[in-house]
């Protein structure tokens, strides 16, 4: 039988894993040629923030090497890049010249790092953090100057302060919003982040607007200016504002765009013989940018392109559990709460301890978590479930192994009573010191949450 022709464009890890998949399952149904724009084979993005701080080597971070491919009688082309996609002839054009037809196409090309449109973006000296090109120069950067200032205090941008601090710069972090990561954390867990690390160094200008890029006088940056007038210096500007999808070369194709490349439940954009995955795929009108969803997608989408036609995706509940400068963290769903919501809180500022549990008709809706995070999954998977918690509701802040040990008491108890053993005085204080303790944790959590 002959193979049919799969093209994939993109080498990150959403399409690779696709690839992987299909591997598992069809190993002999395509012949598979990849195209990607760097000149690296696959590697993981997540932990360019522990090469940047010196804590790994780039060769650590590598998923898939050349030899991967070749032992997968796959064809890669780096540092090619497609300039066109020919959906007619069912081919795609290359930087150089070369064509490449296809049966079936998968579009992986990720996102794009979105740039302030202000004045003096493009000096040098000015640069974004997406992949291992940019690490390296701020590597590069950190062994000759001195004063970084990051744009954006989100988990890239505070990883790259972070990364620049361990390398000896003086980081400050400039961030728009009132508080830093507010897509994952609430006020009270950023602040408790924001402390931490300030004591390791990084300093924070928070509700700023970057209006200007100045240059010194070498032309390289110098400074950056502010809204309300003022100005900072700098050797070196990081920009990490956000990603945007990179679906030029589909739209320029023909093919729906949306904040991303539209595709299906099955991850077919409107032309069948093409498929998305990725950050540049929008599922029901969002475009993800957390690995797990990708790699949800990158299953559904080798099941139906190997001909399995198993499996719908049908978006993802985002949870974020992480560590940033060795703080834990953890949040999931709608974590900011809202009408018709309830809200459990357990705050322990010295001990670094912060919990929220968002609850709407007994259902865990969202939660956030700073220094603790050991029963995240566990709050997810409730969440997922949208599991009836009424039951369980005093245990919830103190986890899951609270409940289970609770369960185990009961046990242990009612066996006691069914063997007619009588409750002795110590054992009867020892419940009811127990009982008192319990009660006494739960005032604690109430008493957090009318504060």
């Amino acid at each position: 039988m002959k193979r049919m022709k799969l093209v994939v464009i993109g080498n990150g890890m959403a399409g690779v894993r696709t690839l992987e998949e299909i591997l598992r399952i069809s190993p002999d149904l395509y012949d598979i040629t990849v195209f990607g724009a760097e000149p690296h084979a696959n590697y993981n993005r997540i932990l360019l923030s522990p090469v940047l701080a010196g804590e790994m080597t780039f060769s650590e971070i590598m998923l898939n090497d050349v030899h991967w491919y070749e032992k997968n009688g796959i064809t890669l082309r780096l540092e090619k890049k497609i300039t066109r996609i020919d959906r007619v002839a069912r081919k795609v054009i290359v930087d150089d010249g070369t064509e490449q037809s296809y049966d079936r196409l998968l579009l992986a090309t990720g996102s794009n790092p979105f740039v302030l449109p202000i004045p003096g973006k493009d000096l040098p000296g000015v640069i974004t953090y997406r992949d291992i090109q940019d690490t390296n120069a701020m590597i590069e950067a950190a062994s000759k100057y001195q004063r970084a200032v990051v744009i954006g205090g989100g988990l890239l941008g505070l990883e790259a302060a972070n990364g620049l601090k361990l390398r000896g710069m003086d980081v400050t972090v400039v961030h728009l919003a009132e508080w830093l990561m507010e897509r994952q954390l609430d006020k009270t867990a950023a602040d408790m982040l924001q402390k931490s690390l300030e004591n390791k160094g990084l300093k924070f200008l928070l509700g700023t607007q970057t209006t200007a890029i100045l240059a010194n006088a070498d032309g390289r940056v110098g400074s950056l200016r502010f809204s309300d007038g003022e100005d900072i210096s700098a050797d070196l500007v990081v920009m990490a504002v956000g990603i945007k999808p990179n679906d030029d070369l589909a739209k320029a194709a023909g093919l729906y765009c949306t904040r991303g490349v539209v595709v299906s439940d099955t991850m077919q954009t409107y032309d069948p013989r093409i498929y998305a995955v990725g950050e540049c795929a929008s599922h029901r009108g969002i475009a993800y940018g957390l690995v797990a969803p990708l790699f949800e997608m990158g299953k559904v989408c080798a099941n139906h392109l190997a001909n399995m036609g198993i499996g719908r995706y049908e978006g993802s509940v985002t949870s974020t559990k992480l560590k940033v400068t060795g703080v834990e963290l953890f949040s999931a769903g709608s974590f900011q709460g809202g009408d018709e919501t309830e809200e459990i809180v357990l705050h322990d500022p010295i001990g670094g301890v912060y919990k929220k549990l968002v609850l709407k008709d007994d259902c865990i809706v969202g939660g956030v978590m700073v220094g603790d995070t050991s029963d995240g999954a566990w709050y997810l998977q409730m969440l997922c479930g949208k599991k009836n918690v009424a039951d369980i509701r005093d245990h919830l802040m103190f986890g899951q192994a609270s409940l289970e040990n609770a369960g185990r008491q009961a046990q242990g108890n009612a066996a006691q009573m069914a063997d007619g053993m009588e409750v002795s005085g110590e054992t009867e204080m020892a419940l009811i010191d127990g009982a008192a303790h319990r009660a006494a944790l739960q005032f604690a959590v109430n008493d957090t949450v009318r504060k």
